[in-house]
């Protein structure tokens, strides 16, 4: 019997919270998952909640749902812990585009700037940097550094372009970007809002200049979440990853929410491939194996837990 056989004879919700138990596992999920993956997982969030989820976990094995620089944060913040992630194919866009070799030539061409960089980068980047966050949390933190010193922003620089704004702090950009959020096409978006005119849209700072300028509210995938559940509106087009109307349902259940269409009409291109690389059988298969497992070079996780570790003490 191959595995695929097997698979359609378990029932990998049961197996799954039996092999926790064993384990004493937690699972921890990105709101970008699949609906299943995230409601089995012990904690959905975006990247700060778990990354604080992470660092005060009593588990001994970390199971994580997200993308790899993910799982690479969890693994930092718990060296001695067992950290799996179902697919370690499951990348970022923003780290690919980020290698630590040009990174770092790219600090040592500004070496009286500090670096503030996104968490969505590899350990070897984080490892290079001053400061990580959020985009929950990049504004707080922008706005604790002394106004004299200069900023270097990486990887993205839509997210880079959006605090410059709400800073106004001049900082240099890396030039990088989320396949997913440019994805979202303005013109079809305008034909949305035609077709609902009482919708409001929502964007993530990731999104392009153009269509946060027509945003009716801008916010990292908690604040989006949150702003949902304050907000009086009845209907929203949300520009993010499509895997957080999942959660939205959940917490209002009488509103209407529209995924914001991608240019391709062929294509799933506003879901992150990567994000849905993880399924609920390597789920089940990743904590059965006790792998694929995160490891780091022990130097490279000392050195990217100090920015790691300033941007919870910032946030």
């Amino acid at each position: 019997m191959n595995t695929v056989q097997t698979m359609a004879l378990i029932d990998l919700e049961e197996e799954i919270l039996k092999l926790k138990k064993e384990l004493n596992a937690v699972i921890l999920a990105h709101y970008y998952q699949e609906s299943e993956i995230q409601d089995i997982a012990d904690f959905v969030g975006d990247s700060l909640e778990l990354a604080k989820r992470a660092k005060e976990t009593t588990a001994d094995v970390i199971v994580f749902a997200g993308v790899h620089f993910m799982a690479e944060t969890a693994k930092i913040l718990n060296p001695n812990k067992l950290v799996l992630l179902p697919d370690l194919e499951a990348g970022c866009s923003l780290a690919e585009g980020c290698p630590a070799d040009k990174f770092e030539k790219f600090r040592k061409l500004h070496p009286d700037h500090l670096a503030i960089t996104y968490i969505n980068c590899s350990a070897d980047v984080k490892a290079l940097s001053d400061i990580i966050c959020t985009s929950s949390s990049a504004e707080k933190i922008i706005s604790q550094i002394p106004s004299d010193t200069p900023i270097l922003f990486s990887p993205d620089r839509n997210l880079g372009k959006y605090l410059i704004k709400k800073t106004g702090r001049d900082m240099l950009l890396w030039d990088g970007s989320c396949i997913v959020h440019e994805t979202f096409s303005e013109r079809k978006i305008i034909d949305l809002q035609t077709q609902h005119p009482d919708a409001k849209l929502i964007a993530h700072p990731e999104c392009e200049e153009s269509l946060l300028s027509m945003a009716d509210f801008i916010g990292s995938t908690s604040k989006l979440l949150k702003f949902i559940s304050d907000d009086e509106s009845d209907s929203y087009i949300v520009a993010t990853e499509a895997g957080i109307i999942h959660q939205m349902q959940k917490a209002q259940p009488q509103k209407n929410f529209i995924a914001a269409p991608p240019e391709e009409e062929s294509c799933s291109c506003n879901e992150c491939p990567y994000m849905k690389l993880n399924t609920m059988e390597k789920l089940y298969l990743c904590m059965k194996n006790k792998y694929p497992e995160i490891v780091l070079e022990p130097i490279v996780a000392q050195k990217a837990l100090l920015p790691i570790n300033k941007m919870i003490a910032m946030s």
